[in-house]
């Protein structure tokens, strides 16, 4: 059966599916040796090139879904390369085969955390899109004066310059003086919008950490710059939160790299899975 061209790519983890669109517009794709086109589908017995360069479409069967978690340091800039040569992301990635790591989201340059990396372009797609709404935790160390009425407006909602935002909880997390830590979470992944959310109260962001993406936590146990790949279980809370089919293999203990296993509990997974179905129909209904 034939599968648009972007989404077989996507899929095989070459990019997400909006970076495929994008590079078929501009001519990088060819399909059995001509010149691709947005809308094009294609078989699996097919021939495709990227640059000139031959690539695997293997199929959706002959795919293992991989998901790792990385600590992303400050300084490090989302993108594969960099013009001005600024370290990026990707750097210290472990290497894989017929396919490429596929960010889901971005964190700028300034702020580190937790950042998730897929061989699947599809489930890097789903994720991101912003109708599954996966809520992001934040730990913020803010500096200036936070009132109990600044905290009720990050509650109940402010407008920004590209529409309304809020947080969906905030937690004051300890400090002292005008230097106050605080768990923030939202469930949108807008440009810096945590920032842009403080500064809208002429508070300061110093230090900025993503330390929770769904039921995925940074492990404490992680060193920055460190990845660990996640198990199958987390791999499929993920999946199941983006609405595809589970996997049902996993890559996991082969790489003598890996540093670390973070690990998340069963019952607490599927909470989460049944709680995501619940907003998500909720959200259905009020739209």
């Amino acid at each position: 059966m034939s599968e648009k061209l972007q989404k077989v790519l996507a899929r095989a983890g070459h990019g997400s599916r909006r970076e495929m669109e994008a590079w078929i517009a501009a001519g990088r794709i060819s399909i059995d040796g001509e010149i691709a086109n947005l809308g094009d589908r294609v078989e699996a017995d097919v021939k495709i090139r990227i640059d000139g360069r031959a690539v695997s479409i293997k199929s959706e069967e002959d795919l293992v879904c991989r998901v790792i978690a990385y600590h992303k340091p400050e300084g490090e800039i989302c993108s594969r390369k960099d013009p001005e040569g600024r370290p990026t992301v990707f750097d210290r990635l472990p290497k894989t085969r017929d396919s490429r790591w596929v960010a889901v989201g971005r964190l700028d340059i300034n702020t580190s955390g937790l950042l998730l990396f897929t061989s699947d372009g599809e489930l890097a797609n789903r994720l991101m899109h912003p109708s599954n709404e996966v809520e992001r935790e934040y730990a913020v160390r803010t500096f200036g004066e936070v009132t109990d009425a600044c905290i009720q407006r990050l509650r109940t909602g402010v407008t920004l310059e590209d529409g309304p935002a809020h947080f969906d909880k905030v937690k004051a997390a300890g400090g002292e003086g005008m230097n106050k830590w605080w768990h923030v979470s939202l469930a949108e992944g807008r440009n810096r919008e945590v920032r842009r959310l403080w500064e809208s109260q002429e508070v300061q962001v110093s230090r900025l950490i993503r330390i929770r993406y769904g039921m995925i936590e940074l492990p404490k146990s992680l060193p920055r710059g460190g990845w660990v790949e996640l198990e199958l279980e987390q791999v499929n809370y993920l999946r199941q939160t983006a609405g595809l089919p589970i996997e049902n293999r996993t890559l996991l203990g082969t790489d003598k790299h890996s540093v670390a296993r973070a690990k998340v509990k069963s019952a607490k997974i599927k909470r989460a899975v049944n709680k995501h179905k619940v907003n998500a129909a909720k959200n259905t209904r009020q739209r």
